[in-house]
């Protein structure tokens, strides 16, 4: 086959590519950065089905590089056979499309064909970043045309798209998502760069395809408005819905990516429908005189179900609540009827370095019902971090731990088996069958097992307490997280996204 150049590389060759320094950064730039905005927002398009583990998050990392590696290979190999010109405007074009309709056949795929979400995922990352990164050997190629230029050309075109990788991960994390759902981020990214296709291929007056192309975006663009899985509101870390409970007036329920977060009642904040939250009233009415006032901290909030209660049941409490998620945050106050007097301060925060501003000794109760998806974070689930939860506590206080596992509770027993690394006492309250929520005590006081177990089956839990002996016998071993070593995502039993919390 002959191989085809733009002009013979010579030591003092004249420029006869037909693409500007300018030009040739913009293009490099752009494409840089559009793949990293396709992989970031691709974890977000996949979290409601697949989970944001990191599993999901190593996934589309593996497919965002394998595209990467494949169009850069592909790209300077084709460039050296075909005119390279004739390239860039369909490398762009096509991207852009696809990106496009990535939202909607996503979705579409999700609820109609489970079982090829992951190919289908995966090839709405690989084929537009893999003709992304095309562009980087493309337009090397256009530029080469001097040996004595040849590291200059590289080095300037790698360091460029080097930086709009960055830009594209910056803007992305930091303003993106935070403003614009992930729809309309792909839907505007494959615009961008279906205009510059078309840019390209009129300075070239060659490649007629960008009608067609255009045609798809705006097909993708209106497919996402009637596909499923859609979101009332997209927060920076979640798709979120408010659901009204057509059985009582009050009831609202907070579904994140899929899965029933909160249970709330805006008129009676002492109605608790799911069982978990239930089983901790239940230890927490145990362990504390009834209708005394509690100082208290949550990690995680959601719809602050728990908070409300207490405030309601134990008027005076005050409790602090560390919830990552400003979106979350903002529906809470402005959807589920939150009373700015019911002595609750929310602070968007991560947990962990909410936990490090509290004083030593400060609080009665400290509530642990932090979720990814069906999974504790890591970081909330450690020794160092189950520390710094026993350093806040007085010396009578209570840590209620709210968990999901199933199966084998691999995870579940090495929870147990961190806090009997800080804790003088530790005790387990789950359901009579294993997996689903269960909740792990700990505290440096005995806790009143019978005072307990009265309280849960008052509440109509169905849950028992297991603790001593029995507790180390279930342990059976598991290794105790910490901040060096903590496989969460690994523990946990697959899980699926129909079983409620």
């Amino acid at each position: 086959m002959t191989r085809w150049s733009t002009s013979p590389v010579t030591e003092d060759a004249p420029r006869t590519g037909g693409l500007g320094p300018r030009a040739a950064a913009v293009l490099v730039f752009m494409s840089s950065a559009a793949v990293l905005v396709v992989e970031i927002v691709a974890l977000r398009l996949l979290a409601p089905y697949l989970g944001l583990t990191l599993e999901t998050s190593t996934m589309v990392i593996g497919v965002a590089l394998t595209a990467i590696a494949l169009g850069s290979w592909m790209g300077g190999r084709i460039a050296d056979q075909v005119d390279p010109r004739r390239l860039l405007g369909p490398s762009l074009g096509v991207s852009g499309a696809v990106i496009a309709l990535t939202p909607a056949v996503l979705r579409t795929t999700a609820e109609w064909a489970a079982p090829l979400l992951l190919l289908i995922a995966s090839l709405t990352i690989l084929v537009p970043g893999a003709l992304l990164s095309a562009v980087t050997p493309i337009v090397t190629k256009l530029r080469l045309t001097s040996l004595a230029e040849t590291g200059t050309v590289v080095g300037r075109l790698s360091g460029v798209g080097t930086l709009g990788a960055i830009v594209g991960t910056v803007l992305t994390g930091f303003v993106l998502v935070s403003r614009l759902p992930v729809s309309g981020i792909l839907i505007g990214l494959g615009i961008l760069l279906v205009a510059g296709s078309a840019l390209v291929e009129w300075r070239r007056r060659g490649w007629s395809g960008t009608p067609a192309l255009t045609l798809v975006v705006v097909a993708g663009g209106l497919a996402t408005t009637v596909a499923p899985g859609a979101c009332d509101t997209e927060t920076r870390y979640h798709c979120a819905q408010v659901v009204t409970d057509p059985d009582r007036d009050g009831g609202r329920t907070l579904v994140l990516d899929g899965l029933r977060h909160s249970y709330v009642d805006v008129d009676d904040p002492t109605y608790l429908k799911f069982t978990y939250v239930r089983a901790l009233a239940a230890v927490t009415d145990a362990a504390f005189p009834e209708g005394e006032p509690l100082t208290a901290y949550h990690l995680g909030g959601g719809g602050l179900t728990f908070p409300r209660h207490l405030a309601a049941t134990r008027p005076g409490t005050r409790s602090v609540v560390s919830e990552i998620d400003s979106g979350v945050v903002r529906i809470t106050r402005d959807q589920l009827g939150l009373d700015p007097g019911a002595g609750i301060d929310i602070r968007a925060e991560d947990g962990r370095l909410g936990l490090r501003r509290l004083d030593t000794g400060s609080r009665d109760l400290v509530v642990g019902d932090a979720f990814g998806g069906v999974s504790v974070p890591w970081h909330l689930t450690t020794v160092e971090a189950m520390t710094d939860v026993r350093r806040v506590l007085d010396e009578d206080g209570l840590y209620a731990a709210n968990l999901i596992d199933h199966g084998e509770l691999a995870f579940a027993r090495a929870e147990a088996a961190t806090l009997t690394e800080v804790f003088e006492h530790v005790a387990l309250v789950g359901p009579r069958t294993d997996g689903g929520n269960l909740l792990l005590l700990a505290s440096d006081r005995p806790v009143d097992l019978r005072a307990a177990q009265e309280a849960l089956d008052a509440r109509g839990t169905d849950w028992t307490i297991t603790t001593g002996e029995a507790l180390t016998s279930w342990i059976a071993g598991a290794r105790p997280l910490t901040d060096d070593h903590a496989p969460v995502d690994q523990l946990l039993e697959p899980y699926s996204p129909q079983n409620s919390r």
